[in-house]
Protein backbone atom coordinates (compact mmCIF):
# COMPACT_ATOMS: atom_id res chain seq x y z
CA UNK A 1 0.00 0.00 0.00
CA UNK A 2 1.47 3.33 -0.57
CA UNK A 3 1.65 6.33 1.38
CA UNK A 4 -1.38 8.41 -0.41
CA UNK A 5 -3.80 5.05 -0.37
CA UNK A 6 -2.97 4.92 3.08
CA UNK A 7 -3.29 8.20 4.06
CA UNK A 8 -6.39 8.27 1.84
CA UNK A 9 -8.52 5.65 3.91
CA UNK A 10 -8.42 8.09 7.20
CA UNK A 11 -9.13 10.99 4.97
CA UNK A 12 -11.94 9.47 3.67
CA UNK A 13 -13.09 8.18 6.70
CA UNK A 14 -13.82 11.23 8.48
CA UNK A 15 -14.69 13.18 5.45
CA UNK A 16 -17.46 10.14 5.21
CA UNK A 17 -18.46 10.82 8.88
CA UNK A 18 -19.06 14.70 8.17
CA UNK A 19 -21.61 13.77 5.33
CA UNK A 20 -23.07 11.70 7.45
CA UNK A 21 -23.98 14.34 10.28
CA UNK A 22 -25.67 16.64 7.87
CA UNK A 23 -27.46 13.61 6.01
CA UNK A 24 -28.83 12.77 9.11
CA UNK A 25 -29.73 16.05 10.16
CA UNK A 26 -31.46 16.73 7.33
CA UNK A 27 -33.54 12.91 8.32
CA UNK A 28 -34.36 14.37 11.28
CA UNK A 29 -35.78 17.58 10.10
CA UNK A 30 -38.12 15.53 7.52
CA UNK A 31 -39.19 12.69 10.37
CA UNK A 32 -39.67 15.52 13.35
CA UNK A 33 -40.76 18.59 10.58
CA UNK A 34 -44.26 18.96 12.77
CA UNK A 35 -41.78 20.29 15.39
CA UNK A 36 -38.92 22.16 13.45
CA UNK A 37 -39.11 25.79 12.91
CA UNK A 38 -36.77 26.22 9.61
CA UNK A 39 -34.76 28.84 9.28
CA UNK A 40 -33.10 29.52 5.53
CA UNK A 41 -29.19 30.60 6.78
CA UNK A 42 -29.63 27.51 8.34
CA UNK A 43 -30.93 25.22 5.62
CA UNK A 44 -28.33 26.90 3.47
CA UNK A 45 -25.19 26.36 5.57
CA UNK A 46 -26.71 22.87 5.83
CA UNK A 47 -26.28 22.20 2.21
CA UNK A 48 -23.11 23.72 1.62
CA UNK A 49 -21.87 21.40 4.58
CA UNK A 50 -22.94 18.95 2.71
CA UNK A 51 -20.73 20.00 -0.60
CA UNK A 52 -17.65 20.79 1.76
CA UNK A 53 -16.47 17.20 2.38
CA UNK A 54 -17.21 16.24 -0.97
CA UNK A 55 -15.09 19.07 -2.58
CA UNK A 56 -12.44 18.04 0.19
CA UNK A 57 -12.31 14.40 -0.84
CA UNK A 58 -12.31 15.83 -4.68
CA UNK A 59 -9.46 17.86 -4.41
CA UNK A 60 -7.34 16.11 -1.80
CA UNK A 61 -7.47 13.24 -4.71
CA UNK A 62 -4.07 15.15 -6.11
CA UNK A 63 -2.57 14.20 -3.20
CA UNK A 64 -1.85 11.36 -4.54
CA UNK A 65 0.78 12.80 -6.68
CA UNK A 66 3.14 13.85 -3.73
CA UNK A 67 6.03 11.82 -3.74
CA UNK A 68 7.50 12.39 0.45
CA UNK A 69 4.85 12.55 3.18
CA UNK A 70 5.92 14.06 6.84
CA UNK A 71 3.89 13.79 10.01
CA UNK A 72 3.31 17.86 9.92
CA UNK A 73 1.42 17.29 6.04
CA UNK A 74 -0.59 14.44 7.79
CA UNK A 75 -1.49 16.56 11.08
CA UNK A 76 -2.60 19.43 8.36
CA UNK A 77 -4.58 16.84 6.04
CA UNK A 78 -6.26 15.35 9.38
CA UNK A 79 -6.93 18.72 10.98
CA UNK A 80 -8.75 20.66 7.78
CA UNK A 81 -10.99 16.99 7.85
CA UNK A 82 -11.61 17.23 11.50
CA UNK A 83 -12.44 21.06 10.61
CA UNK A 84 -14.72 20.10 7.98
CA UNK A 85 -16.43 17.50 10.29
CA UNK A 86 -17.29 20.28 12.71
CA UNK A 87 -18.51 22.51 10.71
CA UNK A 88 -20.92 20.03 9.25
CA UNK A 89 -21.81 18.27 12.93
CA UNK A 90 -22.09 22.03 14.11
CA UNK A 91 -24.99 23.28 11.42
CA UNK A 92 -27.64 21.02 12.13
CA UNK A 93 -29.02 20.51 16.16
CA UNK A 94 -29.51 16.85 17.51
CA UNK A 95 -33.53 16.52 16.98
CA UNK A 96 -35.09 13.76 19.17
CA UNK A 97 -39.29 13.33 18.38
CA UNK A 98 -40.23 15.25 21.66
CA UNK A 99 -38.20 18.10 21.03
CA UNK A 100 -39.04 21.50 19.53
CA UNK A 101 -36.30 22.56 17.31
CA UNK A 102 -36.45 26.38 15.94
CA UNK A 103 -33.30 26.36 13.27
CA UNK A 104 -32.78 30.30 13.99
CA UNK A 105 -32.31 29.57 17.80
CA UNK A 106 -29.70 27.04 17.13
CA UNK A 107 -28.03 29.00 14.87
CA UNK A 108 -27.51 32.48 16.42
CA UNK A 109 -26.47 30.11 19.32
CA UNK A 110 -23.52 28.31 18.04
CA UNK A 111 -22.54 30.38 15.43
CA UNK A 112 -19.38 31.46 16.91
CA UNK A 113 -18.59 27.50 16.92
CA UNK A 114 -19.86 26.95 13.58
CA UNK A 115 -18.03 29.73 11.88
CA UNK A 116 -14.65 29.08 13.74
CA UNK A 117 -14.78 25.85 12.55
CA UNK A 118 -15.05 27.48 9.31
CA UNK A 119 -12.39 29.60 9.94
CA UNK A 120 -10.21 26.83 11.13
CA UNK A 121 -10.89 24.57 8.00
CA UNK A 122 -9.71 27.32 5.69
CA UNK A 123 -6.61 28.19 7.97
CA UNK A 124 -5.78 24.20 7.53
CA UNK A 125 -6.27 23.87 3.87
CA UNK A 126 -3.65 26.70 3.12
CA UNK A 127 -1.65 25.44 5.83
CA UNK A 128 -1.87 21.69 4.14
CA UNK A 129 -1.24 23.17 0.36
CA UNK A 130 1.78 24.90 2.18
CA UNK A 131 3.44 22.30 4.28
CA UNK A 132 2.42 19.63 1.43
CA UNK A 133 4.23 21.47 -1.79
CA UNK A 134 6.30 24.56 0.09
CA UNK A 135 3.68 27.27 -1.33
CA UNK A 136 0.63 28.58 -0.98
CA UNK A 137 -2.13 27.90 -3.78
CA UNK A 138 -2.39 29.29 -6.85
CA UNK A 139 -3.96 33.25 -6.65
CA UNK A 140 -7.66 31.87 -7.01
CA UNK A 141 -7.72 29.28 -4.60
CA UNK A 142 -6.20 31.55 -2.09
CA UNK A 143 -8.29 33.85 -2.92
CA UNK A 144 -11.34 31.93 -2.50
CA UNK A 145 -10.09 31.13 1.00
CA UNK A 146 -9.12 33.82 1.88
CA UNK A 147 -12.44 35.38 1.15
CA UNK A 148 -14.21 32.45 2.99
CA UNK A 149 -12.25 32.84 6.14
CA UNK A 150 -12.85 36.48 6.06
CA UNK A 151 -16.34 35.91 5.69
CA UNK A 152 -16.50 33.64 8.49
CA UNK A 153 -14.69 36.02 10.56
CA UNK A 154 -17.83 38.31 9.63
CA UNK A 155 -19.88 35.70 10.57
CA UNK A 156 -18.81 34.40 13.99
CA UNK A 157 -18.53 38.31 15.11
CA UNK A 158 -21.71 39.78 13.81
CA UNK A 159 -25.38 38.86 14.99
CA UNK A 160 -27.35 40.91 12.51
CA UNK A 161 -29.78 38.83 11.38
CA UNK A 162 -30.23 40.45 7.92
CA UNK A 163 -26.29 40.22 7.40
CA UNK A 164 -26.34 36.07 7.84
CA UNK A 165 -29.68 36.45 5.46
CA UNK A 166 -27.73 37.50 2.90
CA UNK A 167 -24.03 36.06 3.51
CA UNK A 168 -25.44 32.33 3.63
CA UNK A 169 -26.50 32.54 -0.23
CA UNK A 170 -23.55 34.64 -1.20
CA UNK A 171 -21.38 32.09 0.66
CA UNK A 172 -23.28 29.68 -1.30
CA UNK A 173 -22.72 30.69 -4.83
CA UNK A 174 -19.48 31.84 -4.54
CA UNK A 175 -19.00 27.77 -3.37
CA UNK A 176 -20.52 26.90 -6.47
CA UNK A 177 -18.40 29.55 -8.18
CA UNK A 178 -14.94 28.32 -6.33
CA UNK A 179 -16.13 24.36 -7.30
CA UNK A 180 -16.40 25.04 -10.61
CA UNK A 181 -13.41 27.45 -11.51
CA UNK A 182 -11.31 24.90 -9.75
CA UNK A 183 -12.32 21.01 -9.24
CA UNK A 184 -14.72 20.60 -11.96
CA UNK A 185 -12.25 17.94 -13.03
CA UNK A 186 -9.44 16.01 -11.08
Amino acid sequence: MDSFTYISVLLSIVLGLAITQVLLGFRALILTRANVKLYNPTLIWAAIALLVPIQAWWADFSMHKQPNWTFLALLMILLHAISIYMFAALVLPDISREDFVDLREHFFAHRSWLFGAVIASSVFSLSKTLTLYGHLPNLVDSTFEFTFCAGAIAAALTRSEWFHKVLAPTFGLLFAVYIALLFSRL
